[in-house]
């Protein structure tokens, strides 16, 4: 069997433990079909000794930031207090450690606040990053030199990713996953931790916005409908009609279930059916362009590069999942 890729998680003094703990569930329940793991994960802090988390009690590591110089992912987790927020500092031991595993080719990553760390050691200079949005003010004071993006779920930004607050963690862990070994193992290992397979890291952040207002009726059901008929030329009377609601109603209420509008949403279905159908058939681009409701080839390949910035043949050719001892 393959070795295992190592990532090794650091964990300084206030460190957030949601943020500890995404890395190694998520990479831990990464398994190909016969059950074997992907990851090792291991935690580690400066000189192996005990740090304080946000939340009152301690977390004894195996091991010291040595551990990261065979790594082939580091990962900071998030902290709520110490150098990093409060002054825009890291100890001199994890900006070595960080920069040597850039130097070396390791994939650098953080989650939520960890991006304070990696901006303190000086990976962020001059790239795009994100951090949680609460922080985006702070984080801009102490590194002006950031290009900082606090509305979107996380950035890929080559060798060096960054995450917003806590749930975005899962987002960026499953996208390592995905990129890593496929969407069928990054899949697998979401429904294990019973988290949404897929969202896009430029959706923007929950920020905080007014609850919609809750009344008799609903979209859903005309959601769950439209999402068995996305290869028809459905419009926005159509739904409406549905859902027996005005079109002036039904949008309404439907952007105040969902944070977007009937044509955005639906737009998006079906740019995420196409997606499906080229990770798990060999269906030519103009029949998959047909079947989820994208009409032609050409319309496809415009969605999917506004999407996510790749051709249809580039996606399939990173994510499509073929059966063991078939040849691509």
């Amino acid at each position: 069997m393959a070795e295992k890729h190592l990532v090794t998680v650091i964990a300084l003094d206030g460190v957030v433990p949601f943020d500890l703990g995404t890395p190694t569930q998520i990479f831990g329940t990464a398994r190909d079909e016969h059950g074997h793991r992907k990851y090792e994960t291991l935690v580690c802090t400066p000189g192996k000794q005990p740090v304080r988390t946000a939340s009152g009690y301690q977390v004894l590591p195996d091991h010291g930031l040595e551990i990261t110089e065979r790594a082939d992912t580091v990962l900071v987790a998030g902290v709520s207090s110490g150098d990093p927020v409060e002054r825009g500092t890291v100890d001199p031991r994890v900006t070595t450690a960080l920069n040597d595993a850039l130097a070396r080719g390791a994939r650098v990553m953080s989650i939520c606040t960890g991006a304070f760390v990696l901006a303190a050691a000086g990976l962020l200079d001059n790239r795009p990053a994100t951090t949680h949005w609460w922080w985006a003010d702070r984080f801009r004071e102490l590194f002006p030199h950031v290009k900082l993006d606090p509305e979107v779920l996380f950035i890929d930004d080559g060798p060096v990713l960054t995450s917003a607050g806590v749930g975005a963690g899962i987002d960026l862990c499953l996208h390592v996953v995905r990129t890593d070994f496929g969407s069928e193992i990054a899949n697998r290992a979401a429904r294990r931790t019973v988290v949404p397979p897929w969202r896009e890291g430029g959706q923007a952040q929950y920020i905080e916005r007014p609850l919609p207002r809750l009344t008799d009726t609903t979209t859903a059901p005309t959601r769950a409908w439209a999402l068995e008929r996305l290869s028809e030329p459905l419009t926005l009377q159509n739904l409406a009609t549905h859902a027996t609601m005005s079109v002036r109603t039904f949008t309404r209420r439907f952007r105040e279930e969902t944070g977007v509008s009937p044509a955005r949403w639906l737009l998006q279905q079906r740019v995420d059916h196409a997606r499906r159908l080229l990770e798990s058939t060999d269906l030519p681009v103009e029949v998959i362009a047909r079947r989820s409701g994208l009409g032609t080839a050409s319309s496809l390949r415009q969605h999917l590069q506004t999407t996510i910035g790749v051709a249809p043949s580039a996606y399939r050719r990173t994510f499509r999942v073929v059966p063991e001892g078939a040849e691509r």
